[in-house]
């Protein structure tokens, strides 16, 4: 067996801690001390989200380094590497207009864009650089190493280079999917096909549990379901009713089991659903073949994404407007619109900050209320 095979078997056994969706690149991409740095950290309990985002910059950092310096990332990385990271990757357009050497070099852009890191154009997001930057930090850590990730020169050359790139802030998701928005993605789902009824689910389970992340719908498993009493309603006739055990969530401490109810219409897609694809344990939500077969391993949180901007894509919708994302801002609009507390919508939600949520409430009595409308 080769290192590449090796190392793509090593990978195979923490895939079920930390979904990889691209093993064999990962596995001629990374060391064999990268793969052992990531089952001490899925041994050590680290969050699945955790893990998936640090193997995603662990494997970036390791394409981008093999681009620009022809080796593997020197562990720890010396402060030049850092600051080379920086320059070339928070970069300013204008000065790229007259000094083509500016940023990154062709190059290594052309092989990242090959491999599939790179798509869009231009300097990256400060948050993305600072995000894989702290990655690196705590691959570093992780492996009894002290690295340059403090050293004041790293600081000023990210403060001055966010000052240059001068890039706007934007949502996650350009526009909320609201009550109305939902509908029209519900209504490409109305055939008898695995694939909309999975997608059905997915959206009402997503949007009615308070606006869901998709990290928290790929990786839902029966296990985390309970059957609740039904709920009566004014009209005499009582829904189903059902509790999500979400345990640790991205807010939440390691102690805490985070629960969110569904009433209704969702619970009545969710277990359709699971009858249609004979699910009785393990992932929820799974993928689905050209031929039809459920797979049994969970879909991937990207692909939770790609549902969202397909559907919105059936329905008419411009798809590069929404995103997976949208079902969280959509479901605090919502809520704000129908005049629900605040309070209230943040307990289905669980967003821990309420000025984070309050932006959404804000937003929707802003776009209604009377000092918008005083020509009308």
């Amino acid at each position: 067996m080769s290192a590449v095979e090796r190392r793509a078997h090593e990978l195979d056994t923490i895939a079920a801690v930390l979904p990889i969706d691209r093993r064999d690149e990962l596995a001629e991409l990374l060391t064999d001390q990268d793969i052992e740095t990531l089952r001490h950290l899925v041994n050590e309990g680290m969050g699945a989200n955790t893990l998936r985002a640090l193997a995603s910059d662990l494997a970036y950092l390791q394409a981008w380094s093999l681009a620009a310096t022809r080796s593997p990332l020197p562990w720890p990385a010396p402060e030049a590497m850092l600051l080379k990271f920086v320059a070339q990757h928070l970069w300013d357009p204008q000065q790229r207009e007259t000094d083509p050497k500016h940023g990154m070099p062709d190059a290594v852009d052309g092989q990242l864009r090959t491999q599939g890191f790179l798509r869009s154009t231009g300097p990256h997001a400060p948050d993305t650089v600072r995000r894989r930057l702290a990655s690196w930090s705590t691959l570093t850590k992780w492996r009894g190493l002290a690295g340059a990730f403090s050293s004041p020169a790293l600081k000023s050359a990210i403060r001055l280079a966010v000052r240059a790139t001068m890039r706007p802030r934007r949502r996650k998701s350009a526009k909320a999917i609201t009550g109305d928005v939902l509908a029209k993605l519900l209504a490409t789902c109305g055939s008898d096909s695995l694939r909309d009824i999975r997608d059905r689910a997915i959206l009402m389970v997503a949007f009615a549990s308070g606006g869901r992340r998709r990290s928290e719908i790929a990786v839902l498993r029966k296990e985390q379901l309970t059957v609740e009493p039904p709920v009566a309603v004014e009209s005499g006739v009582s829904l189903p009713s059902l509790a999500i055990h979400l345990g640790r969530t991205k807010t939440s401490g390691a102690d805490d089991d985070e629960i969110v109810y569904l009433t209704g219409r969702p619970v009545d897609a969710l277990n359709t659903w699971l009858g249609a694809a004979r699910i009785d344990k393990g992932s929820v939500f799974r993928a689905i073949d050209r031929w039809g077969n459920v797979s049994r391993r969970p879909l991937d949180p990207k692909s939770v994404n790609d549902i969202v901007k397909h559907r919105a894509s059936l329905a008419g919708l411009e798809p590069g407007e929404f995103s997976a994302h949208g079902l969280r801002s959509g479901y605090l609009t919502e809520a704000a619109t129908r005049g629900i507390p605040l309070p209230e919508a943040m307990e289905q939600s669980r967003h821990r900050s309420v000025q984070q949520a309050s932006n959404y409430y804000n937003n929707a009595t802003r776009r209604t209320g009377r000092a918008a409308r005083l020509i009308t």
